[in-house]
Formats: structure tokens, C-alpha cells, sequence
């Protein structure tokens, strides 16, 4: 079984929280925008906690190294199989200082050309609502538990 860990960043905001979703780079995901978009995420190494690859997962898919204390949201299981442990943090990030690692792979498809692409070609803030439109339909329930937990921290002060 693959599993991932992986951050939903929040912010609040005086219209409700807001969510940072990440797209993810390369061809096959181009045209694509509902359910295309996702937590930054990524595959535990050998030994690896599950917080501390979330926390290396976001700094290098996004550039930004996670601070504060991370609130856990579960496990889910993702269509395809996959089981993603995440984990919720108040923060913010500013989408124009996206800093993401690439990949390589043959393109077109048996070309024998390999091109690089970004793992990751954008991040945008949502609020849940929309939100709940752009993000991969097994990554839904994340939008819940993060509202479920926000209930239960103060509204005043940040959770880190």
C-alpha cells in the first residue's frame, strides 16, 4: 500500500477559513481544474514519519517550510487506492513566490524525448465552497475535518 502525507494550509479570514490547494504540473493535468487540484502531498521515504514528510512534501513542492504546530486530519484513501495522512496548518502563503520541484518524462508519449516539468504549476487560495469543487473527490473529506477541528481551536489566536 502507498501512502502520503501531506498539508492542507488555512487561513482565516472574516468570510471563513480559506484553504490552499496546490495543481499539479505536467501535460496530463493542463486542461484540467475541477477535482484537478490538491493538498501539497507526497510519498513517505523508508522510516519517515508521516509529519515529517508532510512537512518536507510542502517545502518542496511549494517552497515554503511549514512552522507551528501541525493539527492531524486522518487518513483518507484516494480513488486510485493511495492512502494520504494528513495533517491541517494556519498559516499563509503568498501563491506568487511558488518554488516547486520538477520531474521528468517522455513527451510527447513514445517520442523518446524527455521533457521537466513542475510537479506543482500553481496554488491558489479557496474558500471551502469552492474548494470543495477544485479538489480531488477523495480529498473532500479533508475540507470536514478541517471545519470539525477549527471548532474545537480558539478563533482569536493562530494554532501555531
Amino acid at each position: 500500500m502507498r501512502t502520503s502525507a501531506g498539508i492542507l494550509l488555512f487561513k482565516r479570514r472574516d468570510d471563513g477559513p480559506a484553504v490552499l490547494l496546490a495543481h499539479p504540473g505536467g501535460p496530463f493535468w493542463r486542461n484540467r481544474d475541477a477535482g484537478a487540484w490538491s493538498i501539497p502531498k507526497g510519498e513517505l521515504s523508508p522510516g519517515e514519519s508521516a509529519e515529517a514528510a508532510a512537512r518536507r512534501e510542502f517545502a518542496e513542492e511549494t517552497g515554503m517550510t511549514p512552522q507551528g504546530d501541525l493539527l492531524p486530519l486522518g487518513v483518507i484513501r484516494q480513488r486510485g487506492g493511495k492512502h494520504v495522512e494528513a495533517f491541517a496548518l494556519e498559516g499563509d502563503f503568498d501563491v506568487d513566490a511558488l518554488r516547486c520541484n520538477d520531474f521528468e518524462m517522455e513527451w510527447p508519449p513514445r517520442s523518446g524525448t524527455m521533457a521537466r516539468f513542475p510537479e506543482i504549476d500553481r496554488v491558489a487560495w479557496f474558500a471551502l465552497a469552492d474548494a470543495r469543487c477544485k479538489i480531488l473527490s477523495g480529498q473532500v473529506d479533508l475540507l470536514d475535518r478541517l471545519l470539525d477541528r477549527l471548532q474545537t481551536l480558539p478563533s482569536d489566536t493562530p494554532s501555531s
